[in-house]
């Protein structure tokens, strides 16, 4: 697999958590937060298991490590992000769970002391301004949620790191640790909500249908794609990747629920591709073939 078709790759998995948020809101009709994730993470960590039961079954120790630690990074990135909605506006969620795009390329330098490409900067300065235009209002003020929100955000940086660090290792199978990821997420979302909720089953049609999506391509899939595909490109370009997720959650929107975009949200969009397209040119390869 080249950098490109990774890229690629995860640009899937980024439209198919745009268009999870929907799902969700149907979901917890019926379901609390916690329940919600244990059986959404529990269900795709089975059906990955069973779909794959030769290439799953046999695990090293260091695959089921890093698959821990990335299932309890999870567990913080799911409940900042539902808890976080419930007690901010929408608009703040959505950016502040966003600033992941600034979290990864910071803690990288701070820990792995990766010094980021001059268009990786480019790029996430321009997501940032991006999401600031796509997601906020002219009355974004704190809110009681927007910690958990912050929260969210560095979560999944430390999720990003952390898969970037584990599949680098010749001991990790990145396959495998994207299955077992699941299991330990739903295993860690299950504990509390055994402890703060009643777990129940959905029953109504469009809740188990929404569920059914939410597991089998929002999770399942779209966790494992990601587990391989960060063999072949860097936590901080991911980062800049999955902030097209609220262009998809817009589409989704707009699709789905009839809600169109304003000019300025549209503009943010705008900037949100052309940072992704400047992080996929290769500038010194041009600069090379321009002078041959």
């Amino acid at each position: 697999m080249t950098r490109l078709k990774a890229d690629l790759s995860l640009l899937l998995v980024t439209a198919c958590w745009g268009i999870s948020y929907i799902l969700i809101d149907i979901c917890l009709a019926e379901l609390s937060p916690f329940t919600l994730n244990a059986w959404r993470f529990l269900g795709a960590f089975l059906v990955a298991f069973l779909l794959t039961p030769k290439k799953s079954f046999h695990v090293n120790r260091d695959t089921l490590k890093y698959s821990a630690y990335i299932g309890l990074s999870l567990l913080f990135v799911y409940s900042g992000a539902t808890f976080g909605v419930m007690y901010t506006s929408l608009s703040n969620a959505g950016f502040l769970c966003g600033l992941t795009v600034i979290f990864t390329p910071i803690l990288g330098i701070l820990f792995f002391r990766k010094k980021p490409e001059a268009k990786l900067v480019l790029a996430v300065v321009l997501a940032l301004a991006g999401i600031a235009l796509l997601t906020l209002t002219d009355d974004f003020r704190l809110a009681s949620g927007d910690l958990l929100c912050i929260l969210c955000a560095l979560a999944y940086a430390v999720d990003l790191l952390i898969t970037e660090k584990a599949v680098r290792k010749p001991s990790v199978d990145a396959f495998r640790l994207g299955v077992y990821q699941l299991g330990f997420t739903g295993l860690f979302m299950l504990i509390p909500a055994l402890i703060f909720e009643t777990p129940r089953v959905p029953v109504l049609p469009q809740s188990l249908a929404a569920l059914a999506f939410l597991t089998i391509f929002c999770t399942g899939i779209a966790f494992v794609v990601q587990a391989v595909a960060q063999q072949y490109t860097e936590a901080a370009r991911v980062g800049v990747i999955f902030t097209l997720e609220p262009v998809f959650a817009g589409v989704a929107a707009r699709v789905f629920a009839g809600e169109v975009l304003s000019g300025k949200a549209t503009f943010g969009a705008g900037l949100l591709l052309c940072g992704l397209f400047i992080l996929e040119i290769d500038f010194k390869k041009r600069k090379r073939q321009k002078n041959s």
